[in-house]
């Protein structure tokens, strides 16, 4: 529950930073990951991981690297009329 309300917590920043920042050409973004295989999800038993990636549409887990990634697209000036969005990386699983 803490978890969920932190990362709708972050949701919320996100837009109202965008919108105030906006005007000084900052941009603010977040990134909301799906099932990613970290510590924070080691205690799932490899039944759970089966049960997930079957649930995903493109039928795998996460890694670090995905979330690296998306967080490199924002730094990137490509993104830079890009603002107050959620870029949910998460293999088409959606919570």
């Amino acid at each position: 529950m803490h978890y969920s309300a932190a990362k709708a917590g972050i949701i919320g920043l996100t837009k109202a930073l965008a919108m105030e920042e906006g005007l000084s050409g900052i941009t603010v973004n977040c990134i909301a990951p799906g099932v990613i295989k970290t510590d924070m999800t080691s205690h799932l038993s490899e039944n759970d991981f089966t049960a997930l990636k079957d649930e995903t549409p493109m039928g795998t887990i996460g890694t670090p690297s995905d979330i690296a990634k998306a967080a490199l697209f924002f730094a990137d000036v490509s993104s830079s009329f890009i603002t107050g969005q959620v870029l949910g990386v998460n293999g088409g699983f959606v919570v």
